[in-house]
């Protein structure tokens, strides 16, 4: 796997694209255990802050809103524009790698074999918890 240096992994961290031949290291950041962590600073970055301070902005400049209701408002629009980029999360870092030519699926399925890995029993247990629980009904 190559890696990208300091600049253009910072580019990268904030929604640039990299070059094709990084594309093992964006499956590996799309995978690895802090994904979701890297996905939702990202989306923060690149566009919920950015359009919340506008919004802002707009309230406090142009509206001459109370500085009170502006912040309201520019929290409310930060917390629902985070709340709709994690719940398409997993959609769109799957549509990330497949810009750099994997096939579709193959992020989730490389993060729940990895899961698999470090905890091969996790699903017998599960199994065995709610299969009890059933005939308990």
């Amino acid at each position: 796997m190559t890696t990208p240096g300091l600049g253009p992994r910072l580019w990268y961290a904030i929604g640039g694209k990299l070059p094709r031949r990084y594309a093992d290291y964006v499956l590996k950041t799309a995978t690895d255990r802090a994904w979701l962590a890297r996905f939702a600073l990202r989306v923060l970055l690149r566009a919920v802050l950015p359009s919340t301070v506008l919004i802002t902005g707009v309230l406090l400049v142009a509206l001459d809103a109370p500085l009170g209701l502006a912040l309201a408002c520019g929290a409310l629009g930060l917390i629902v524009g985070m709340y709709y980029a994690l719940s398409y999360s997993i959609e769109s870092v799957e549509g990330l790698v497949g810009r750099y030519g994997f096939e579709p699926g193959v992020a989730a399925r490389v993060r729940e074999e990895r899961k698999e890995a470090r905890d091969p029993d996790r699903d017998a247990r599960y199994a065995e918890r709610y299969r009890q629980g059933d005939s308990a009904h």
